[in-house]
């Protein structure tokens, strides 16, 4: 389809090999494509990508701690029910059975997630001016395989 599911599907076959035969492996997986939906142009509610991403922080009233993400400062944790605050229920029980998981499980490991993910995709505190500088198969591979070890 594009350059991201081209880079999604890269990071997925390195975590091939992790959790396979068990849940874990499909749990990283329906994540990578949740976390992919989220940040891909055309994909999430916004349908902005990661500028999308970030525009709806600011407008559930979240905007200074999507700001600490993408800034070059320390990260602001993300709670789950602010994530669901910002995302809106049906987008998150839809997210979840995308991902295999259920809504508590997608909701943690997101909350966890994609601070890190939206930080790393921003090193200079910036926005990037289009889907095409965005590495996030090597991010979500390198996150999501730290997470799979632990």
């Amino acid at each position: 389809m594009g350059l991201l599911d081209s880079v999604l599907g890269s990071a997925m076959g390195k975590l091939g090999n992790v959790g396979q035969g068990g849940q874990g492996g499909a749990g990283a997986d329906g994540l990578m494509r949740v976390i992919g939906g989220l940040l891909n142009p055309g994909g999430g509610a916004a349908g902005g990508g990661l500028a999308g991403l970030v525009q709806q922080f600011q407008q559930g009233g979240l905007g200074e701690l999507v700001q600490s993400w993408v800034g070059t400062g320390q990260n602001l944790p993300v709670s789950p029910e602010q994530l669901q605050s910002v995302l809106g229920g049906d987008q998150i029980g839809a997210l979840a059975q995308q991902a295999g998981l259920s809504t508590g499980d997608l909701m943690g490991q997101l909350s966890q997630l994609l601070p890190q993910v939206v930080d790393r995709l921003t090193p200079d505190g910036q926005l990037p001016s289009g889907a095409g500088g965005l590495d996030l198969g090597g991010v979500l591979g390198s996150l999501l395989g730290g997470l799979m070890k632990r």
